[in-house]
């Protein structure tokens, strides 16, 4: 005896062999995928940089306020940049330094754009700590946690930091201002 209603069955195949299920599947995959994108979005988007931290990306520092041989501290991406406007004595202490007596050998001319400042990156590169300015025998910089000393020119000459104070991007806009980062 024959079905009263023979409908069509949910394993038909058109012509080209596909199935009804098969595009039930097709489409779930396609929806859950772009479910999926949309709910990592925010975790990969909150991984941006803040708002004030891109304020900070780059500042302009008036140097005409820093007397001959003495240093100012400004903050740039939340850490210390020291601006330090060096006298004759530092300069030549600076460059006439054997480069066979520092740890990590480097010039003062690559270190600086003009003989007179030194703008370095106030972060000691042994553990992190701020450098004290003026201190130690080389009349650089100190750093009290470890020991660390810099000189004139922000080289490291001893203690445990394995490099020099870190030089960041900057450029003369005028004679008396300066653009970091």
């Amino acid at each position: 005896m024959k079905p009263a209603f023979a409908g069509p069955s949910h394993t038909t195949s058109d012509h080209d062999g596909t199935t009804r299920r098969d595009f039930i599947y097709v489409a779930s995959g396609a929806l859950v995928s772009v479910g999926a994108v949309f709910a990592t979005w925010p975790l990969i988007d909150q991984m941006n940089p803040s708002a004030d931290t891109l304020a900070l990306s780059s500042i302009d520092v008036d140097l005409s306020a820093i007397p001959v041989g003495q240093e100012v501290t400004v903050l740039w991406r939340k850490r210390p940049l020291f601006v330090w406007h060096r006298n004759a004595e530092q300069i030549a202490a600076a460059e006439n330094t054997p480069l066979s007596d520092l740890i990590d050998p480097q010039t003062d001319q690559a270190r600086v754009k003009k003989p007179e400042w030194l703008v370095v990156v106030g972060v000691c590169t042994h553990l992190g700590c701020v450098p004290m300015y003026g201190r130690g025998p080389y009349g650089g910089y100190l750093c009290p946690c470890h020991g660390s000393l810099y000189d004139t020119s922000g080289r490291v000459r001893r203690g445990p930091a394995p490099r020099n104070l870190v030089v960041p991007p900057y450029t003369f806009t005028s004679p008396t201002t300066i653009k970091v980062g």
